[in-house]
């Protein structure tokens, strides 16, 4: 079995509608997230998956340059990521299709984790 690496992506304007949702909102669209997550656990496909703070910081170069980011001028962001196993990269495809990010448009980058051993 290989590991795959989910990043998830959404534009900035999905993460500040996302933070105006009602508390409400965002207790559904958190179970929406867990429901799927659970799914993939049930098969023991998970490894590991966690959000991410929208900003953050880059280090750069061998000065080590310290940026701060991502900036709101870009597009998108990366919320968050799951590192899970799965027997092919067409089955990692298969299990993201039920991400709930799809509904804002958002998107799936699917990695296979190299193995070096």
């Amino acid at each position: 079995m290989n590991k795959y690496l989910f990043s998830f992506w959404n534009s900035i304007p999905s993460e500040d509608a996302f933070a105006n949702l009602s508390p409400e909102d965002i207790q559904a669209e958190i179970q929406k997230w867990n429901n799927w997550i659970g799914g993939i656990a049930a098969q023991g496909k998970l490894i590991a998956t966690e959000a991410l703070h929208p900003t953050g910081k880059t280090v750069s170069g061998s000065n080590h340059v310290i940026t701060d980011g991502p900036f709101t001028e870009g597009k998108e962001i990366i919320g968050g990521f799951m590192l899970l196993a799965a027997d092919s990269i067409d089955e990692a495809v298969e299990l993201s299709k039920g991400c709930p990010i799809y509904e804002s448009e958002g998107r799936v980058e699917i990695r296979q984790i190299q193995n070096f051993a």
